[in-house]
């Protein structure tokens, strides 16, 4: 248990499968609209916090410490929902994004680099 009380199903840290640096990456996704917002690293204590504290936690790989997105920049994630992927390697954290979600002020990360791929074509016998 720790200090604020809130212990994470140890069934969730059994399934989450963290990297060779006791990671997992989070894709940060607008609850309604589900926009893709970032993708941030959480390390099981990170896990924790986003799950039983509504706020989501990151641990920064360049810092080496947590932050909490919003706690410095006022543009707060909170927690709508949270699921596994199906290897357990990938955490999807659905939220209300307040303001910008990207260090570099605009709404998502995902804006500045369009890359123009070939987009493909579905076979009209595999067509919905």
């Amino acid at each position: 248990m720790t200090k604020d009380g809130a212990v994470l199903d140890p069934a969730i840290l059994e399934r989450t499968r963290f990297n060779s640096d006791g990671l997992v990456p989070a894709i940060i996704q607008q609850w309604d609209t589900r926009e893709v917002l970032m993708l941030g690293w959480m390390d099981a204590e990170a896990l924790r916090r986003t799950l039983t504290e509504g706020r989501v936690t990151f641990w920064s790989r360049s810092r080496q410490e947590y932050w909490r997105k919003g706690d410095t920049s006022g543009h707060a994630q909170y927690v709508k929902g949270a699921a596994l992927d199906c290897d357990g390697d990938t955490l999807l954290v659905t939220v209300e994004q307040i303001g910008a979600a990207c260090h570099t002020g605009t709404r998502t990360c995902f804006d500045a680099d369009q890359l123009s791929p070939t987009v493909g074509e579905t076979p009209d016998s595999e067509a919905p």
